[in-house]
C-alpha cells in the first residue's frame, strides 16, 4: 500500500513514470517467446522471438538477440535484430548493432562499427505532426 509521496505519488494515487525511468528490464538470462507490448521505457537485453509493439521506447542492449518484427515510437539498438523495424519517431544503430532487416523511420542514426543488411526507408514526418513538434 502507498502512503503519502512515496513511491511518486502524489495525493494517494501514483504518478505515471517519468519519460526517462526505466518500465522494465529484461536481462540476458531471459528467453521470451510471443507477442509482447508495452507503455513507458524497456530495455530488452535477453533473447525473444515474435513481435514487439509499442509507442513509446525499446531499448535493445548490447547482449540481446531478436527474432522480432518491431514497432515502436523510438527503437535505440546495440544488440543483435533479426527481422524489420518500423518506428514513428527514430532509429538509432549503435556501434555493437547487427541489424538483418529493413529498417523505418523518419531519422535514422547509423554509428560507425554497425553491422546492417538491409533496406533503410525514411519517410517524411506527415505535416500535422511536424507543426505540434514546433509548438
Amino acid at each position: 500500500m502507498v502512503f503519502g509521496k512515496k513511491n511518486g505519488s502524489k495525493n494517494g494515487k501514483v504518478a505515471p513514470p517519468r519519460s526517462d525511468a526505466l518500465s522494465a528490464f529484461i536481462d540476458e538470462a531471459s528467453e521470451i517467446e510471443g507477442k509482447y507490448s508495452f507503455r513507458g521505457t524497456v530495455m530488452l537485453n535477453g533473447k525473444f522471438k515474435g513481435e514487439i509493439s509499442s509507442k513509446d521506447t525499446l531499448i535493445i542492449g548490447e547482449k540481446a538477440v531478436i527474432h522480432a518484427s518491431i514497432q515502436a515510437g523510438i527503437v535505440l539498438i546495440s544488440g543483435e535484430v533479426v527481422g524489420n523495424v518500423l518506428a514513428s519517431e527514430r532509429v538509432e544503430l549503435r556501434g555493437t548493432a547487427r541489424v538483418f532487416g529493413d529498417v523505418e523511420a523518419p531519422v535514422i542514426v547509423v554509428e560507425e562499427g554497425v553491422l546492417f543488411e538491409g533496406h533503410c526507408r525514411m519517410p517524411k514526418q506527415p505535416a500535422g505532426d511536424a507543426a505540434s513538434v514546433a509548438s
